[in-house]
């Protein structure tokens, strides 16, 4: 199943899930106007454009209306298979695994900068998106911009610390995986499919995207490496 923006916007991927054993857990309609109005007031500059960091499937399917791409660093956190998924990857019964950010590290992603008049519209399709169970954290996070015209993997000397929006695992949510082995996850990955397709492809699609910005994931290259050697 393929989901775009008009799904969100309508509210057609809600209305679905309502409809399953998981609907129960759906954050209201309230409670999802009441978390993105919070975070924008929460915005350190207000009235200004805002940045989003996208470290998983927001760099290859952002959905989000924006004005400029960068790459970008999050400094204090690192992606990783940290989200059960039971729906877009899974299922109840056999969930599958999507990343989310944890905290140690860095990590490398892209940065979407999305132009103050957009920011309402865009908060509220993107709440739609990313917070329908919970599980995330929306923080505006210090982020390092590379400059516009950056060359991947080089050493540059430009480069600008901004706020940036990012989704972070809240420890605290059911759906939390902790540090799972690669054994553990692979499991996972192997073999769960949900609304938006296999877990598998899901790696695959993030693994892919990064490589395209110049973005070296070992762990996520490890594990793939792995899926691949057992369809040999």
């Amino acid at each position: 199943m393929s989901i775009t923006r008009k799904d969100l916007e309508q509210g057609s991927l809600r209305n679905t899930l309502a409809s399953l054993p998981i609907g129960a857990s759906l954050l209201s309609e309230e409670a999802l106007e009441a978390s993105w109005r919070a975070a924008l007031a929460s915005l350190p500059e207000a009235g200004n454009d805002i940045w989003l960091f996208g470290y998983g499937s927001l760099i290859w399917n952002p959905m989000v209306q924006f004005a400029e791409r960068r790459l970008a660093t999050l400094h204090g956190y690192h992606r990783g298979f940290y989200l059960y998924s039971k729906i877009n990857r899974g299922t109840q019964e056999n969930p599958g695994l999507v990343l989310g950010l944890d905290r140690g590290g860095c990590c490398p992603g892209v940065a979407f900068r999305i132009t103050a008049a957009d920011i309402e519209t865009e908060l509220r399709m993107l709440w739609r998106r990313e917070m329908l169970m919970g599980a995330y954290l929306p923080r505006w996070l210090s982020v390092r911009l590379a400059a516009a015209d950056a060359v991947p993997n080089k050493n540059t000397q430009q480069h600008v610390k901004v706020p940036a929006l990012a989704f972070v695992m809240d420890r605290d949510h059911a759906s939390y995986a902790g540090r799972l082995s690669d054994t553990a996850v692979l499991s996972h990955l192997r073999v769960a499919s949900g609304l938006y397709g296999p877990a598998r492809d899901y790696l695959q699609h993030t693994l892919e995207s990064l490589h395209k910005e110049g973005i070296n994931d070992p762990n996520l290259a490890r594990l793939w490496a792995q899926l691949q050697s057992e369809d040999s």
